[in-house]
């Protein structure tokens, strides 16, 4: 286990569990300060590998990730570690990507997908989920379960 995000980080998202997420856009400077453990790509190509572990998500900018349930299974992957490592979870622009996995790890929670949505705008960014299709990935997300596979 490693040393959490610093309260007052930028960027960093605190759940109502207090595990703690940097959302950001890789578009954007890396902040300064401490960096990510392990963080989680959200982009239509495989990013250049960070100095950190990170695993990659296929996903197009306003679209759906290209294999939803492995995309579920990454986000519980870093939803899980955030509990003691510092966790990132990112895309291009930080927004609606990077919005609908924090809503994803919100669900995780134990919020339904409109919470989890709303939560999130309140708390992240506004604009966070920007399509439709990303607010029907957070319902499916819900669907998965809290293993990952449907419910009953």
């Amino acid at each position: 286990m490693t040393e959490p995000w610093t309260p007052g980080t930028p960027q960093v998202l605190t759940l109502p569990s207090g595990r703690s997420i940097r959302g950001r856009g890789l578009r954007y400077e890396l902040p300064e300060g401490q960096t990510p453990t392990f963080a989680v790509h959200l982009t239509g190509r495989r990013p250049p590998e960070p100095p950190w572990e990170s695993r990659w998500i296929s996903w197009r900018d306003f679209w759906l990730p290209a294999d939803p349930a492995e995309a579920i299974r990454t986000l519980r992957i870093a939803y899980d570690r955030a509990a003691g490592e510092r966790v990132e979870v990112c895309c291009g622009g930080g927004v609606g990507r990077t919005g609908t996995a924090l809503s994803a790890m919100c669900v995780f929670e134990g919020m339904n997908p409109r919470e989890a949505v709303t939560w999130v705008r309140q708390n992240y960014h506004p604009r966070a989920v920007e399509v439709p299709w990303q607010r029907r990935f957070v319902r499916l997300v819900f669907a998965a379960g809290p293993a990952g596979s449907p419910r009953p």
